[in-house]
C-alpha cells in the first residue's frame, strides 16, 4: 500500500517541487500540501496521512510545534522533518517533539522516500549530517555522573547510536534478541525515550557514543 503524505513548507517553490518529486516515487501518495504549521495540523486532521513531511522554519506555527501537535492529537501520523537547518538545537527540538526522522534539504528523492516509508513503518532515519551535528553538540556537553542505566543498557544504547539493528546488537553482545529487546525497553523507560531516533539523540547528547 502507498504511504500517504502531507507536505508542509512555507516556500511555494520548495513545496511544489517536493510534491512533484514525491509523486514520481513509487509507493508515495501526496494527499495535501500546507504553507505553514497551522495548516499542516489542519490537513493532517482532514486527510489522516501516514506521514507529515514538514519544514522547521515556518510562519504562524513552526515545524517543531506542528510536530508536537500532530503527535499529541493524531498519533497515527508520524512526522519526518526536512529542513535546511541541521544544528543540534533544531534536531533535538524536533526529535523531542516526536519527529520520527530528520533529513536536510540536500537529501535526494530516494533518501526522502526511504525516510517516509521507514516512518510509516515505525522506524527512524537520521541523515549523516544530522548525526554529525548531534556529535558536535555532544562534545561540549559534560558526561553525566549517573545516567541510571546499567552497564549492559549503556552498551545497547551505544550500539543503537551506531545504527545497529536488534539482531546485530544481539550478535555483537552474544545474547538473544529477546534479551536485547528487554534492555531497550528498560533504557527507554528510564530515559523517557519514545523511539530509536530519540535514543540516538540521547546517546550523543550525553557523550555516550
Amino acid at each position: 500500500m502507498s504511504v500517504r503524505v502531507v507536505v508542509a513548507d512555507d516556500q511555494r517553490v520548495v513545496r511544489d517541487g517536493l510534491v512533484t518529486l514525491l509523486k514520481l516515487l513509487p509507493g508515495i501518495d501526496v494527499v495535501a500540501a500546507a504553507a505553514d504549521g497551522a495548516e499542516a495540523v489542519q490537513l493532517v486532521a482532514e486527510h489522516n496521512p501516514d506521514v507529515l513531511l514538514v519544514d522547521l522554519r515556518m510562519p504562524n506555527v513552526d515545524g517543531v510545534e506542528a510536530t508536537r501537535q500532530v503527535r499529541a492529537e493524531y498519533p497515527q501520523t508520524e512526522v519526518v522533518v526536512l529542513s535546511t537547518y541541521s544544528d543540534d538545537d533544531s534536531v533535538l527540538s524536533a526529535l523531542r517533539a516526536g519527529a520520527r526522522g530528520f533529513l536536510t534539504k540536500d537529501a535526494d528523492a530516494e533518501a526522502i522516500g526511504r525516510a517516509l516509508e521507514a516512518a510509516a513503518a515505525g522506524q527512524s532515519i537520521l541523515d549523516a549530517d544530522v548525526q554529525r551535528r548531534l556529535i558536535e553538540g555532544a562534545t561540549a556537553a559534560p558526561k553525566p555522573v549517573d545516567t541510571g542505566l546499567t552497564p549492559r543498557e549503556l552498551d545497547v544504547l551505544r550500539l543503537i547510536a551506531e545504527g545497529l539493528s536488534n539482531t546485530e546488537i544481539a550478535r555483537h553482545l552474544v545474547v538473544s534478541e529477546a534479551t536485547v529487546k528487554t534492555h531497550i525497553n528498560h533504557l527507554f523507560a528510564k530515559a523517557n525515550l519514545r523511539d530509536r531516533a530519540q535514543a540516538v539523540a540521547y546517546a550523543y547528547r550525553l557523550g555516550l557514543a
